[in-house]
């Protein structure tokens, strides 16, 4: 059947998933990408004729994705704060509620420090999501990138490049390269790995099979790293500061608790993100002991 129209092609692909309990919008997002238009313009060119050979590219693509594949390792990208990022199997695929940790620290920065310029570390930075925007969005912003993987690094360098963003990358385990060179900064931001390795059965196989572990997971109780980040934040923090952290779902208070801890003079807080969870934990002000 070479007359098929888009719209049809799009119900059948919605079916296919359905049927398999995946999501339907995947067929959308692949047909967003085939054709390069956004949501608005699909719509407007639903009834044209899908040429034959798109047709079959998205069965084989829906057959990759129901195998396990993510929509964002088929198309090569995902969308954050309003632009394109290049994912694949060597990076976490960045997530919504992470623009909202950009948020956060965008506001904070403003309020300690409003139009000074200081310097802010990406700890675990992946796909290049929070350095690269915080750079974009704020220009008084001098941003550093850590991450432990060589291949993560290369990822986001492509997309710092891609999108005229001046990052600094550096390969090494958490803080460890600033202690070595006993280089201080006015803010650290990280979403590090957080899921317990207890709940790695229970993840969707589009998640657990395709993204790094070595993003995903935090030891058993997931908490692996902030305990680390207690250690080595003192080291590199300066007396005013800033620290903003992505947690898991019923690590906030735990974490909030270490940062208290460990900065007994800063305020400290926990922010929901939009679904209502409490997703960011801060601390900021006197880093003092």
């Amino acid at each position: 059947m070479n007359d098929r129209t888009i719209r049809e092609a799009l119900r059948w692909a919605s079916s296919f998933l359905e049927e398999r309990e995946l999501e339907p919008p995947v067929a959308e997002w692949l047909l967003r990408h085939y054709y390069q238009v956004n949501r608005a313009k699909l719509l407007m060119i639903l009834d044209d004729q899908i040429e034959p050979e798109l047709f079959e590219r998205l069965k084989a693509d829906l057959d990759r994705h129901a195998l396990g594949s993510p929509v964002q390792h088929i198309i090569g990208y995902e969308e954050f704060y309003g632009r394109r990022f290049s994912v694949n199997e060597h990076v976490l695929i960045p997530r919504p509620e992470t623009e909202e940790l950009v948020v956060a620290i965008t506001e904070l920065k403003q309020k300690l420090f409003q139009e000074e310029n200081i310097s802010l570390v990406d700890v675990g930075t992946g796909s290049g999501a929070i350095s690269v925007t915080l750079v974009l969005e704020d220009e008084t912003l001098a941003v550093q990138a850590i991450d432990i993987s060589e291949e993560a690094i290369q990822v986001a360098k492509k997309n710092a490049t891609d999108l005229g963003a001046h990052v600094s990358f550096k390969h090494g385990d958490l803080l460890k390269p600033l202690i070595a060179e006993g280089v201080r900064v006015e803010a650290v931001v990280s979403n590090p790995p957080y899921i317990p390795l207890t709940d790695a059965p229970s993840l969707a196989v589009h998640v657990r099979d395709h993204e790094p572990h070595l993003a995903l997971f935090g030891g058993e109780d997931g908490l692996d790293l902030y305990r680390r980040f207690m250690e080595e934040l003192p080291q590199v923090i300066t007396d005013k500061g800033l620290i903003g952290f992505e947690v898991g779902v019923g690590q906030a208070r735990v974490v909030k608790e270490m940062l208290q801890t460990t900065f007994p003079q800063a305020t400290t807080e926990i922010k929901n993100d939009i679904n209502g969870k409490e997703r960011m934990v801060l601390a900021y002000g006197d880093m003092t002991k």
